[in-house]
């Protein structure tokens, strides 16, 4: 089984939504990247997820949010627009907190579990697992996810331990 195939079948994505959604957005000559878990996934060895969280250009959003509610049904929240599809259980969150916005400028194609999607550079990633991490209003679980994640990426880019603050290295020791 293709790595993309396997994908759509945990996310049991039956309405080609991750297609569509990806579709979409070039089509549209939207400007976007991937962030999180999945961000992490395009650098090291991936783990299984049914969220995709993506930021798009600032100056895009507006339109973007307009093109995603045409096509998709979209729930607004402070920090992001979460985006879903009948017949899919994949879960999409676009983050419209301003923090991301600068990672899209530094993005650049790699393949996420067999799809070419632009993914955020590997430093922009590590980051902002390091907010995610760092959030107190973050369920426990997402958390412990999140330093999970910075884990993962330290284990494979050790050179970048000295941009994760101290009580964070801490809490993966």
């Amino acid at each position: 089984m293709r790595a993309e195939a396997f994908w759509k079948a945990v996310t049991l994505d039956r309405s080609d939504f991750l297609d569509s959604l990806v579709a979409l957005l070039d089509d549209h000559g939207v400007r976007y990247c991937v962030i999180g878990g999945q961000g992490v996934n395009a650098y090291v060895e991936p783990l299984v997820s049914l969220d995709l969280d993506l930021v798009v250009a600032v100056e895009q959003l507006e339109n973007v949010e307009k093109l995603l509610r045409a096509n998709f049904e979209v729930e607004a929240f402070p920090h992001s627009l979460n985006v879903s599809s009948p017949g899919s259980q994949l879960r999409v969150q676009v983050q419209t907190d301003p923090r991301y916005f600068e990672f899209v400028g530094r993005a650049a194609r790699r393949e996420i579990l067999g799809i070419s999607m632009p993914v955020a550079d590997i430093a922009d990633v590590l980051q902002g697992k390091i907010w995610a991490a760092s959030d107190p209003s973050r369920r426990p679980s997402k958390r412990r996810k999140d330093l999970l994640d910075i884990e993962r990426l330290l284990e494979s880019y050790p050179g970048l331990r000295d941009r994760v603050p101290a009580e964070i290295l801490a809490r993966l020791e």
